[in-house]
């Protein structure tokens, strides 16, 4: 962990080295701990003025991440035999939903594992393998198909670009409301 002087007053940042990463990335963990991934080309001292420039949005989500510990604190724990349950639906129907799909949309799915993700809803690599997080099973099916398209389209486009975009639209007209929904009610 590095310790850098920043022009505001930030917690202790870790700045992490990731050789696939294409960008800087920042993230705030639950603990309102910073980490800012570096791709294999940048720099420290990059990545501590992108963490400078990003202060506002730092600052929201480190406030975000105390009243999501708050609000976990007052909640009751979901008893661990409902989970167990949940994450062995998860595994039944959604590698199934994901290659209906696939079949519908005309694209190859190599691999589909289903994981228990922190960060991220899906995944999908170049070689065709499909990682879900399994918390999708507790999301409305609109929303979850969503995210499976979204995936899948990934196997079409591997980027976000306009074009990208446009195949996830003509896939699934409601992706707009779709990804506000999960903006607004969720986080893996």
């Amino acid at each position: 962990m590095i310790q850098i002087d920043l022009p505001f007053d930030a917690p202790e940042i870790l700045f992490v080295r990731h050789p696939r990463a294409r960008r800087y990335v920042i993230r705030v963990a639950d603990d309102g701990m910073v980490r800012v991934t570096i791709p294999r080309w940048g720099s420290r001292k990059e990545a501590a003025a992108f963490a400078a420039r990003e202060r506002a949005w730092i600052e929201n989500e480190r406030r975000r991440a105390e009243r999501e510990r708050v609000e976990r604190a007052r909640s009751v724990d979901v008893p661990a035999d409902v989970l167990r349950d949940l994450r062995a639906r998860a595994r039944r129907e959604l590698p199934a939903r994901l290659l209906e799909l696939a079949s519908r949309h005309g694209v190859t799915v190599t691999r589909v594992s289903v994981r228990n993700q922190k960060w991220r809803w899906g995944s999908c690599s170049r070689g065709g393998h499909i990682c879900l997080n399994w918390r999708l099973i507790r999301m409305p099916d609109w929303v979850r198909d969503y995210v499976l398209i979204h995936e899948l389209m990934h196997l079409k486009r591997m980027d976000h670009s306009p074009r990208f975009w446009r195949l996830v639209a003509a896939a699934c007209p409601a992706f707009s409301e779709a990804r506000a929904w999960l903006r607004a009610y969720s986080r893996a």
